[in-house]
């Protein structure tokens, strides 16, 4: 069986994914490989079928216990021998998964990092016939990463202590050059045959909201996608806690997830959430790495996150199956407040030394600069993300808020230099350069304690923009960073004036911006919309075919008590309604359905489709 055969037997595809055939045949030729995907784009089945045509077992190290459950459920779904060794196991499955093992039972073994050192685990690869090592989620042996994970510089010390050094592939969806370069590096690759199939997702909706009361705007949002499943990401653990019961206080079937609940409550949460049974989920970033549920159709941010890395990830979770979703950041001045204490404070576990915790911590603010000014972008969002990323694109997507919105110019030239002169002043007191939240509250007039003691409120321009919010000076703030006027220092972010800011402080430049016009159309009615993107749904005449077969698929997932998803993706449904199969071999032909599946679940779906049609 060739390549393209298993791909139609096993995961029911009739041609491959760009860059995914390359790095295939990049594996099964023996050498080392790096791909660089977008979450949805296929990574997986990279590495999953030259498992399948190699001889021997394939090691897949991957970060998170629930990451590694999703995809062994799904590979056994399919049909394919398949296991994983982690925390979760009881002792006595342990023994059965290694026993297993040495029977060769197994195509691909799923690990976690920290495992690669257990004495026992070494001594199965010692002794086995590994035909690669896949590294999932590679750019987390980046310290440049989001998503740091010491434990990943022990991969080459592994692979050292093998019989036989077998093929490596790794794969990540979001990294820098520089994180390119180290996953090279610090992996041990050799020669690689590095593909970058670009980070675009035509099929995710892109927007950021500036609501004047976030609570009243995630609520219309939700409501708006009653029937769906979705992903809400909060910055802390409090701010998740007052979410759910938000929204489960209207009525809203939402769960929540963070590290500070046991492991039992998070398992059942997430649990429900896999199953429908919850389709809301609000989160922290510990819900990030660990989520393989494709039917998820929109990502709401209620914070900001700390880096384009970390948004375009957690985003991502959306629209794994191809199908529309949308990606929308609820943004306010205090997600900048709270970024910079995570920063400041979410290092001090982490295996660095002092000079290394240093360079992390400038290296997250430089991060948390461009994330800002994502939020304050007026152009195509997409492109935004994308010029962080290094890929090239149109001017507009036609698929973003900012593209698919209405602007104006507005003059904001005096704000500017009410702001430029408040941090030159202040920074002539103090003899230090301070943040943009300590510039907006002196401009605003506040009698904040710091503010008082730093003696701020005696500057000539304190209060003289007490009219305005803090949202709206830190939006102009962010502006004029933008453009150039304002600097950061590159260590906790403090402002001081670039040269350029004399242009408008002492020779009447004038600063312009864009304003959105409409700029939360989500809360609009409906029919006053502007248009944003196709939808790949079911036709008017399969509509009601589709339930059909939701229906039955959920029927079938209670009874065999795995996630719906599982058993058929919303995109096979939505082609099995289109192209209404009678047979067999009609039903091979639809997206999504592989020979096991079809073996498994064929007779049910032929029997609702005939009964359905039959009915009309």
């Amino acid at each position: 069986m060739d390549k393209l055969e298993t791909l139609k037997k096993y995961f029911g595809h009739q041609a491959f994914r760009p860059g995914q055939e390359s790095l295939i045949d990049g594996i099964l030729s023996g050498r080392d490989v790096l791909g660089v995907m977008p979450t949805g784009g296929g990574k997986s089945l990279c590495y999953q079928i030259p498992a399948l045509l190699l001889p021997g077992l394939a090691v897949v190290i991957s970060p998170l216990i629930s990451l590694m459950k999703d995809q062994v459920m799904a590979l056994q779904q399919a049909g394919i021998p398949a296991a994983f060794l982690n925390s979760s196991l009881s002792e006595e499955e342990l023994r059965g998964v290694y026993r297993r093992a040495w029977a060769g039972e197994f195509k691909l073994l799923y690990v976690a990092p920290e495992r690669l050192a257990a004495e026992g685990f070494l001594n199965l690869m010692r002794e086995a016939e590994i035909s690669l090592v896949a590294v999932d989620e590679a750019h987390c042996v980046s310290q440049w990463g989001q998503d740091f994970r010491p434990s990943y510089l022990r991969i080459p010390a592994f692979l050292s202590r093998l019989s036989r050094r077998p093929p490596v592939a790794a794969f990540t969806a979001t990294a820098t050059q520089e994180v390119r370069r180290d996953m090279t590096q610090l992996l041990d690759l050799r020669e690689p045959l590095t593909l970058v199939t670009g980070f675009d997702r035509p099929n995710l909706y892109f927007d950021v909201l500036r609501p004047k009361k976030k609570d009243p705007a995630l609520l219309s949002l939700v409501r708006e996608r009653q029937d769906r499943s979705g992903i809400i990401y909060c910055a802390t653990r409090s701010a998740v806690e007052k979410v759910c019961a938000l929204l489960q206080s209207r009525g809203i079937p939402a769960t929540r997830y963070h590290a500070g609940l046991d492991e039992e409550e998070r398992k059942r949460n997430q649990e429900d959430f896999r199953f429908d049974r919850r389709p809301i989920m609000v989160a922290t970033n510990a819900f990030g790495m660990g989520i393989d549920k494709s039917n998820v159709s929109y990502v709401i941010h209620y914070n900001m996150p700390k880096s384009p890395e970390a948004y375009y990830q957690e985003a991502g979770r959306a629209g794994r199956d191809g199908e529309a979703a949308d990606c929308i950041l609820l943004y306010s001045g205090a997600d900048l407040v709270t970024a910079r204490f995570l920063i400041e404070n979410g290092r001090d576990n982490e295996e660095l030394t002092g000079e290394q915790r240093a360079q992390a911590i400038r290296r997250d603010y430089e991060r948390l600069e461009k994330m800002a000014g994502y939020c304050a972008h007026s152009g195509c969002l997409r492109g935004y993300l994308l010029d962080y990323f290094g890929q090239e694109h149109p001017d507009r997507c036609g698929s973003c808020g900012n593209c698919t919105g209405e602007f104006v110019t507005e003059d904001v030239t005096r704000q500017a230099q009410m702001i430029l002169s408040c941090v030159k002043r202040a920074q002539d007191k103090l003899g230090y350069n301070v943040g943009s939240t300590l510039i907006a509250q002196t401009l605003k007039g506040s009698r904040g304690r710091r503010l008082l003691e730093l003696g701020l409120d005696e500057l000539s321009t304190y209060g003289l923009m007490k009219g305005q919010s803090a949202q709206e000076i830190n939006s102009c703030i962010q502006l004029l960073t933008d453009k150039g006027y304002l600097l950061r220092d590159s260590g906790y972010g403090g402002l001081l004036l670039a040269p350029k800011a004399g242009e408008v402080l002492f020779r009447e430049e004038g600063v312009t911006r864009w304003v959105r016009l409409a700029a939360q159309p989500e809360l609009l009615p409906r029919e006053e919309r502007p248009a944003r993107r196709k939808e790949r749904l079911p036709a008017p005449g399969e509509e009601g075919l589709f339930q059909a077969l939701k229906k039955l698929r959920y029927r079938l997932a209670q009874k065999e008590n795995v996630p719906p998803f599982m058993i058929f993706s919303n995109a096979t449904l939505t082609d099995m309604a289109a192209k209404q199969p009678r047979s067999l071999a009609e039903l091979l032909e639809v997206s999504g359905v592989g020979e096991k599946k079809a073996e498994k679940y064929g007779a049910a779906f032929l029997l609702a489709i005939g009964e359905y049609l039959d009915g009309q």
